[in-house]
């Protein structure tokens, strides 16, 4: 049986926040996995440890959180208020649960391919008098894409089905915040079982292909290819 209007909808809308939120996570998520692998400052273990919560915590707990801080009487109030930015139970909700679900994944993964990297080829192109940044994207960040880039399918893999954060902040509401790993519940709890699985299906299509890209690049990675 194909899939609905509602159905692809619900599949669009999934597909588009969560490369959304991979997007939003490029830039401090590289940044701060480059900062873990090359630098050791006080208070780093407390920032790594900060960084995997979302990995190990019930993501309910985590969305409990969310929803605290940018619920109207938190820092979404003041949002609200003076920039005319409500974010609970609209999509914005949801890009916010699946970037913070994402985020560790893609620092974890961009982390180990900084630290797989040969650090003397960035200490001679310093000596020949590069600067700091231009080592950056002309050697380690080269060095370090297949890992990076392994981590990115990741994370939008694992925002694509998150589902507990997602729930608690943005709810279920038709053509809105609707995502897969909500619709298939919602389908469950509506005994319509069929479309369940249809969307269950579509979901593991695409948590498959993902992950399949996300582990061939790994091998790449560590092969030196």
């Amino acid at each position: 049986m194909p899939l609905s209007s509602a159905e692809w909808q619900v599949t669009w809308f999934s597909l588009c926040v969560a490369g959304l939120a991979t997007l939003a996570n490029l830039v401090p998520g590289i940044a701060l996995a480059w900062l873990l692998a090359k630098k050791s400052w006080r208070g780093k273990s407390l920032v790594e440890t900060a960084v995997a919560l979302p990995l190990v915590m019930p993501p309910v707990a985590t969305g409990l959180i969310l929803l605290k801080l940018f619920g109207r009487h938190g820092l979404g109030g003041w949002l609200e208020q003076y920039a005319g930015l409500e974010i609970i139970f609209t999509w914005k909700a949801v890009l916010l649960a699946m970037s913070v679900m994402a985020f560790p994944l893609l620092v974890r993964s961009a982390r180990v391919a900084f630290e797989m990297t040969n650090p003397r080829l960035e200490q001679v192109a310093r000596t020949l008098g590069a600067g700091r940044l231009r080592v950056f994207f002309t050697i380690s960040l080269p060095l370090a894409a297949k890992g990076i880039i392994a981590g990115t399918v990741l994370s939008f893999a694992r925002a694509l089905g998150e589902f507990g954060a997602t729930f608690l902040v943005a709810g279920n509401i038709p053509g809105r915040t609707s995502v897969l790993s909500v619709a298939i519940y919602n389908e469950i709890q509506l005994g319509r079982d069929g479309h369940a699985f249809q969307l269950l299906g579509v979901s593991v299509f695409f948590a498959f292909l993902f992950l399949w890209l996300s582990e061939g690049l790994l091998r790449r990675q560590r092969n030196g290819l």
